[in-house]
């Protein structure tokens, strides 16, 4: 079998930060790395589920919404993938789109969005308070972040 494109990138050396991972015809995909993989630092549960709320949640409810195909957790839990209509949305634009989304992410002042049992099957993990923590955390490491800054 081929190895995937995300197996290619060597994880010892790979930092956090927003990286372009691939193209799919017209969709795009970044990868948001919060954590060094291969370090033991690794996101907890309650962080990854409070961040994928508030950020679905900003990016789907942002003007550029039309242009958001996907946002969630990696599996290896370090971070992100941000999935986007490159016809609607530059790479520029999208990094944008994201220092925008954590900042406000981090600001953030309202209730946990889907914090129920009627609307999330383990609501119980999600803190607003982490949420905001790491959406600081990543929207500091990403301000200024540039397209040529996306290569791994």
């Amino acid at each position: 079998m081929d190895p995937i494109a995300s197996f290619q990138v060597d994880h010892r050396t790979l930092r956090p930060g927003l990286y372009l991972s691939r193209r799919d015809g017209s969709v795009i995909t970044f990868d948001l790395r919060f954590k060094a993989p291969n370090t033991g630092d690794l996101l907890s549960n309650a962080q990854m589920h409070s961040v994928e709320h508030i950020v679905a949640t900003l990016l789907r409810n942002s003007p550029q919404k039309d242009a958001v195909v996907y946002f969630g957790p990696m599996g290896c839990q370090t971070g992100f993938y941000f999935l986007f209509d490159g016809d609607k949305l530059s790479l520029a634009q999208a990094v944008a789109l994201l220092q925008d989304i954590f900042s406000a992410g981090a600001d953030w002042q309202g209730e946990m969005p889907g914090k129920s049992a009627a609307e999330c099957g383990n609501y119980r993990n999600l803190s607003m308070a982490l949420a905001r923590e790491q959406c600081g955390q990543y929207a500091r490491l990403i301000r200024g972040w540039s397209v040529e800054q996306l290569s791994y």
